[in-house]
């Protein structure tokens, strides 16, 4: 997608199949239009799973991805790490630890679809 229209065509096309729901995957285009994907996601009542908290509070259905935080607290120790001397090349690469799922009620009530309380349950994040 190179465009705000690649980003309509897209999803326009993709809509046109009944019964299906979109996952937006990490990459730079979703995250420059990431409003516009949320919004014609919305518009055309696709359900759909996003990588980061902030598209569900966009207004985006359901976001499951790696903790940010946890993160940015894992980056900051290596910095410590690097600047008491530590070779960068000696530091072992780390996955993330923890996942959030942050559930989006008002936007699953706008697309007919009930979440279920074992879902809800589970979520670290509600969205009313």
């Amino acid at each position: 997608m190179r465009s705000a229209a690649d980003v309509e065509r897209g999803l326009a096309n993709f809509a046109r199949t009944p019964n299906d729901g979109l996952i937006v995957t990490v990459n730079s285009a979703a995250l420059i239009y990431r409003e516009m994907i949320v919004a014609t996601a919305s518009q055309r009542r696709l359900p759909a799973v996003y990588p980061y908290r902030f598209f569900a509070a966009d207004g985006g259905l359901v976001a499951y991805g790696p903790d940010q935080q946890g993160q940015y607290s894992q980056a900051a120790s290596y910095v410590d790490r690097i600047l008491k001397g530590e070779k960068p090349a000696d530091l072992p690469v780390q996955a993330p630890t923890k996942y959030e799922l942050v559930i989006n009620l008002k936007t699953a009530k706008a697309l007919g679809l009930t979440v279920p309380p074992s879902v809800l349950a589970r979520a670290d994040e509600v969205i009313e």
